[in-house]
């Protein structure tokens, strides 16, 4: 099907769980038409399924250009247009090696994903919005602006979001591509699960307000910047940290 110009598009890396998952049933609800990348295709149909008989489901490796290319192909194919892009699909820390002592394979394997996943999904995302608009928004980090030790790919992947968000939104200004960061505190999502309830208190005590975030507090920030009550909000970088970075 192809959807009217006024029906807005949204395309979700990382969408089948966590924060994307949040984010696609937000923006559904608002009646936004979905598109769920993810690289596990059963998850993101499944998700797709339960979301309603618009939203669609296709898989991705962020880390791979052509596979971005075919991912926004679909999205064009399946809706006609894109509007909005949430580039949500990211790695966790697993090493917890120093500077010194972490392998180029262990940083390599973060970058590919967490930077250069989100330089190859914007360049498909702003080919496919030129000449009509959009939004886009990449899922940064607490952690693209502060650090702490023994996650210094993790952290430097997270700083580079940042600079590449504001650098693009410099880039597309006068195209109408609105370009913008949203850096989450700790969030109760499969990263944390993990965790044992010591560990999660632990963390929780990070933050001023005492607890961790539901996805949808996160969700809730993405949509804003999607939406047109956001239409003179680029280059942005939005703390979703309960007061972490206030510290």
């Amino acid at each position: 099907m192809n959807a009217s110009r006024s029906s807005r598009v949204a395309l979700i890396t990382g969408g089948a769980s966590g924060i994307g998952a949040a984010c696609a049933r937000t923006l559904a609800r608002s009646g936004v038409l979905i598109v769920i990348a993810d690289r596990s295709l059963d998850t993101a149909a499944a998700l797709a399924k339960e979301i309603n008989s618009t939203a669609a489901a296709v898989q991705v490796d962020v880390s791979d250009e052509a596979s971005c290319r075919r991912m926004v192909e679909f999205t064009i194919e399946k809706f006609g247009h894109l509007d909005v892009a949430v580039n949500c699909a990211g790695l966790g820390n697993p090493d917890r090696s120093r500077v010194g002592e972490l392998t180029f394979d262990s940083w390599r394997r973060l970058m590919d994903v967490n930077l250069d996943g989100v330089f190859l999904s914007m360049k498909a995302e702003i080919r496919a919005m030129l000449g009509g608009g959009g939004s886009i928004i990449n899922i940064s980090s607490v952690m693209g602006t502060v650090a702490v030790s023994g996650a210094c790919a993790y952290i430097a992947s997270k700083h580079g979001v940042v600079g590449l968000t504001k650098a693009a939104a410099l880039d597309y200004a006068k195209d109408g591509i609105r370009v913008n960061a949203v850096a989450p505190g700790y969030v109760d999502t499969p990263m944390l699960a993990n965790r044992t309830e010591a560990q999660r208190a632990e963390i929780a005590s990070r933050h001023p307000l005492g607890r961790i975030a539901t996805p949808e507090e996160v969700a809730a920030v993405v949509a804003f910047l999607a939406s047109s009550e956001a239409s003179f909000v680029s280059g942005a970088y939005y703390t979703v940290d309960g007061g972490y970075t206030a510290l």
